[in-house]
C-alpha cells in the first residue's frame, strides 16, 4: 500500500467552491482500479489549505490507472480552476516497527 499525500492550496474566496468541486470529482478518484480509499482535510489555521489523502494500492496504480487517463483529465477540471498555485504530491510508505 502506497499513501498519497497532496498539499493544494486554494485561491482565497473558493474555498467553499472548491470543496463542492472536490464533491463532484471525489467519485472520479475513487472509483480509479487500485484506489483503496479517499480523504479530504482542509486546514484549521489556513482555512484555504487542503490536505488530500489517498491509499493506493502502488505508485504504478496511482500514475497508469489514474494519471495517465482521461480520469486524471475530469478531476483536474473540476478542482484546478480553484488551485492558487500546482499542487505538492508525494507518495510515503509505512515505516516498519
Amino acid at each position: 500500500m502506497v499513501l498519497e499525500v497532496a498539499l493544494i492550496d486554494v485561491l482565497p474566496g473558493h474555498e467553499e467552491a472548491f470543496a463542492a468541486a472536490y464533491t463532484q470529482a471525489r467519485p472520479v478518484l475513487a472509483s480509479t482500479p487500485g484506489c483503496r480509499s479517499v480523504r479530504m482535510t482542509r486546514g484549521i489555521e489556513s482555512p484555504s489549505r487542503f490536505v488530500l489523502i489517498v491509499e493506493w494500492d502502488s505508485v504504478e496504480a496511482h500514475d497508469e490507472n489514474f494519471r495517465a487517463t482521461e480520469r486524471f483529465t475530469q478531476w483536474r477540471a473540476l478542482i484546478g480552476p480553484h488551485f492558487a498555485n500546482p499542487p505538492v504530491v508525494e507518495h510515503f510508505t509505512d515505516v516498519a516497527v
